[in-house]
């Protein structure tokens, strides 16, 4: 055959093969390219509500919560002391399934009040109860916590460890009812940025990774009284330690999982059939 009739033939093969098992608008390039979402905007904070212990929903405290220089920044500028003020600031939707990654950075001095252990620790709390159901003097939710730790300069301080407020998880092929399982990251000294993230499977699976390398992974997430936490609000800490953060952003794991929709996801883990679209 002659090679210019041959190859005609060669493109619409290798198409084909490019196409295949994926819906009339959906390529297989496309299924597999994520579509992360920044939750954090860098420019307000409308998307986020803040909730203080010992104050009502909203308020933000001596301006604990603010943006500069487009990042999210935790600040004591304005404190005499921490008094207990322990702060989060919640995404305003739940979620279920999904990998939400941050970029921090430890920056200042620690408010005065607060305790030695609360130097350089923040966390992203995940899973977590509403802001709107807190009681007025709750210092945490209920939730499951990636606790993001700053070196001190000399000792070796690992971040990304689990921490359970209120809750508990499936560790190593056990329950643990301890307060912290640490995970084998490297510490982060100084005020670098480090890059944490956590994919989350409903209560079946969570994994945390430090620049891109994994340091933890737990199944069995559930409240103290054995309630499994499926899903649940996503919030940044302000636990008396000055932080920022430059970018929050979400991949969600849930949606349509029928290959031949035109929103098929090779990487969802959990499906949404009715969103699925043709």
């Amino acid at each position: 055959m002659h090679l210019t009739k041959l190859l005609p033939l060669v493109g619409l093969t290798a198409l084909a093969l490019t196409g295949c098992n994926t819906g009339p608008n959906t390529t297989a390039a496309a299924a597999e390219q994520e579509e992360w979402v920044e939750l954090f905007n860098g420019e307000d904070l409308d998307d986020w509500i803040i909730k203080i212990a010992g104050h009502p929903v909203g308020e933000n405290v001596l301006n604990t919560f603010s943006v500069q220089n487009g990042k999210i920044v935790v600040s004591y500028d304005e404190y005499d002391e921490l008094a207990g003020r322990w702060g989060h600031i919640f995404y305003k939707e739940p979620f279920s399934h999904y990998r939400i990654e941050v970029e921090y950075r430890f920056v200042g001095e620690q408010v005065d009040g607060a305790p030695e252990w609360a130097i350089r620790n923040n966390g992203i709390m995940y899973h977590a109860q509403s802001p709107y159901e807190m009681a007025i003097d709750q210092g945490y939710p209920a939730c499951m916590e990636v606790q993001l730790l700053g070196g001190n300069g000399e000792d070796q301080r690992h971040t990304s460890n689990l921490v359970t407020p209120g809750s508990h998880a499936v560790y190593q092929g056990e329950l643990r009812t301890d307060h912290i399982i640490e995970s084998s990251s490297e510490t982060y000294h100084g005020d670098q940025w480090v890059t944490a993230e956590v994919e989350v499977h409903g209560d079946d699976l969570a994994i945390h990774r430090v620049e891109g390398e994994e340091v933890i992974r737990y199944s069995g997430m559930q409240l103290d009284d054995g309630t499994p936490l499926t899903e649940g609000y996503i919030a940044l800490q302000a636990e008396s330690a000055p932080i920022e953060f430059r970018s929050v952003r979400l991949l969600n794991l849930e949606g349509c999982m029928d290959p031949q929709a035109g929103n098929y996801k090779s990487y969802f883990v959990a499906d949404d059939p009715d969103s699925c679209t043709y």
